[in-house]
């Protein structure tokens, strides 16, 4: 099986993504935020091209692990003090650029989205590239650490 995680950054074509969402039922999660929706921590619409050219033809559930978890939007910064697997297994936190801790949100967030991947049988997320809950790079996020330790794949955009 190709991990899809390595490959979102080389460039592949959307053919590539195509045929591997054709082994995943056309169906996945993605982040709200990259359909454009206002979910980002401060409040604004940044959709991303590439993600929604992709979309184009599957059958999509929009996630934002941060609301789902509680917080608000907007909502103060926060960044990770280790990986995503660190803060699920309480070897790490999540903290707010006012010194707040909302590691117990962003788990909570988490546990929703793969309760939601779980529910609808979803093998793939799409997820926002360098976010505390979403990213893979530089440190796995708490919600993407979750989905790949439960089996789904995860692209970052």
């Amino acid at each position: 099986m190709i991990k899809l995680d390595e490959t979102a950054q080389e460039g592949y074509s959307s053919s590539f993504f195509s045929t591997m969402l054709t082994h995943n039922s056309q169906r996945c999660l993605v982040s709200s935020c990259l359909l454009g929706l206002c979910t980002r921590y401060d409040g604004q619409s940044k959709p991303d091209s590439r993600c929604l050219t992709l979309l184009q033809n599957l059958h999509y559930i929009p996630v934002c692990p941060e609301q789902l978890g509680g917080l608000a939007t907007p909502r103060v910064p926060a960044n990770l003090t280790g990986s995503g697997e660190q803060v699920l297994a309480g070897c790490a936190t999540v903290i707010t650029q006012e010194g707040t801790d909302v590691s117990q949100q962003f788990i909570a967030g988490a546990k929703a989205v793969l309760q939601i991947a779980q529910m609808q049988k979803i093998q793939l997320a799409l997820l926002k590239a360098k976010s505390p809950s979403c990213g893979l790079k530089p440190q796995v996020g708490v919600t993407a650490a979750l989905l790949l330790q439960h089996g789904i794949q995860v692209i970052e955009f």
